[in-house]
């Protein structure tokens, strides 16, 4: 199996300055480049992942740490519950690699690249393949999961062709799908004219965008006062989510009346550190292609006491619109 290479891993790791004896949370194991960094800062990790296989394949790397790496099998928005349990909580810094990895993209088995030929899951965990979406949903809320989070202007071509294809058999392989968006859209661009539609069905199956909704808050309230926490993106919709979430936690989204200049808004829970993200440098990049498109945001808990996240705060960060889970209950009926 290829190895993930971790993107930002110095700079998002030393960004928590990590302490010997400190703990801390690395929310994507993967191939546990993160969680390697931490440890060689003599700190205590805590590392998520829902994919099983790359549990399995840090266990290894578990054992030599004696006891400084604990891995847990689940999804990072049950990263508070999950410490909790273990005595854990809180940490003192949390440190995110969002997306899929490229040790999941280079299996074919898994179907989440059109590169390999394989079958249509690109399921991180449990749950529904990639195929029941592809085979089951209306024409018109596949054009919508392909607009949405695919940002792909040419979704309703892409659904019409799936629809008529999946007619004469249902579409069970990567490399059937990403043929009919080729014959739709053609060749012409720089990159495929199946990766945008690629990506918005990983997005669905998997409930990336609410994991990171989910997974943030589940940050912020394990996170100690003055603990650092830690985002590395890799597209738009990821990093517009994280941006949001740093601007509502710090008080800078919150709306005040300029008739009530005296009112003053709630305590910031955390504050940006840096004006700006940080973006990959050019050595990186050109050692790794995935760097090009990584955002790096960094943030520190204050002491202020936790708000609850109401319908309000949740939607001024742009929350996930289609779940796969709301598409099952409408096909279904």
């Amino acid at each position: 199996m290829s190895g993930h290479i971790p993107v930002l891993a110095r700079e998002a790791t030393e960004a928590l300055l990590p302490q010997e004896g400190g703990a801390y949370v690395d929310a994507t194991f993967g191939g546990g480049g993160y969680s390697g960094i931490l440890l060689d800062a003599g700190a205590r990790v805590f590392a998520f992942d829902r994919d099983p296989s790359a549990i399995v394949n840090g266990r290894a790397r578990a054992e030599a740490a004696e006891g400084r790496l604990v891995l847990i099998e689940a999804p990072f928005d049950r990263m508070a519950e999950a410490l909790e349990e273990r005595g854990a909580a809180p940490v003192d810094g949390v440190v995110f690699d969002l997306g899929v990895s490229s040790m999941q993209i280079d299996q074919g088995e898994r179907g989440f690249s059109f590169m390999k030929d394989g079958p249509l899951d690109m399921r991180m965990g449990q749950g529904e393949r990639a195929s029941a979406f592809v085979n089951e949903a209306d024409e018109a809320d596949i054009a919508n999961v392909i607009y949405q989070y695919g940002e792909d202007r040419r979704s309703r071509r892409l659904a019409k062709a799936i629809v008529a294809e999946r007619e004469a058999s249902p579409i069970e392989t990567t490399g059937r799908l990403a043929g009919i968006a080729e014959a739709a859209l053609g060749n012409r661009e720089k990159i495929h004219p199946a990766t945008r539609m690629f990506q918005a069905i990983r997005i669905l199956v998997n409930d990336e965008l609410g994991q990171v909704v989910r997974g943030l808050i589940a940050a912020e309230a394990v996170l100690r006062g003055g603990g650092r926490l830690s985002v590395v993106s890799f597209h738009s919709l990821e990093d517009r989510i994280v941006k949001r979430f740093f601007a509502e936690a710090s008080g800078a989204a919150e709306t005040r009346s300029r008739h009530m200049p005296e009112a003053e808004g709630a305590p910031a829970t955390l504050e940006a550190v840096g004006r700006k993200a940080v973006a990959a440098g050019r050595d990186e990049v050109a050692a790794n292609p995935r760097a090009r498109s990584a955002k790096l945001r960094v943030a520190a808990r204050t002491e202020a006491p936790l708000r609850p996240w109401t319908e309000e705060r949740l939607r001024r960060l742009g929350a996930p619109p289609i779940t796969f889970s709301d598409l099952q209950t409408r096909w279904a009926a």
